[in-house]
């Protein structure tokens, strides 16, 4: 029983101490930090995409060929390929499931992460786009 007992002591603790690290960091806010304590257990929020000039954010959704040409690594066949998979009926509802399009592997993905989106604007620099 005393095991036990120092086992839910110590995990919370570890979680008072990521999500004060999280607010501090800004990750997540204030909110979030109350319900992740109410759950037991620390949640990150994704960070929000900067409005910095030249801040590429894609919407998986609604981009075309152009503007899905500006991510680093996708040219045209890539950016092609993600219209298609949306041609035959499918929508993305999470940023994950871009990797079901051929050619995109999780390396791709993971540089990727920051600049995607399901919902919301297109945003994209004046910039010629990235090529493959």
């Amino acid at each position: 029983m005393l095991n036990r007992m120092k086992s839910a002591i110590s995990r919370g603790a570890l979680v008072a101490t990521l999500a004060s690290l999280a607010l501090g960091l800004g990750v997540v806010g204030s909110e979030g930090v109350a319900e992740a304590q109410r759950r037991g257990r620390a949640t990150m929020t994704q960070a929000a995409p900067s409005d910095a000039p030249g801040s590429v954010v894609v919407n998986l959704n609604t981009a075309t060929e152009a503007e899905l040409g500006h991510l680093p690594g996708i040219g045209p066949s890539k950016a092609a390929a993600i219209v298609a998979y949306r041609a035959r009926g499918r929508r993305f509802r999470r940023v994950e499931e871009l990797m079901r399009v051929r050619g995109i592997g999780r390396a791709t993905f993971r540089r990727l992460r920051p600049m995607l989106r399901v919902e919301g604007p297109t945003r994209v620099a004046p910039s010629a786009p990235a090529q493959e």
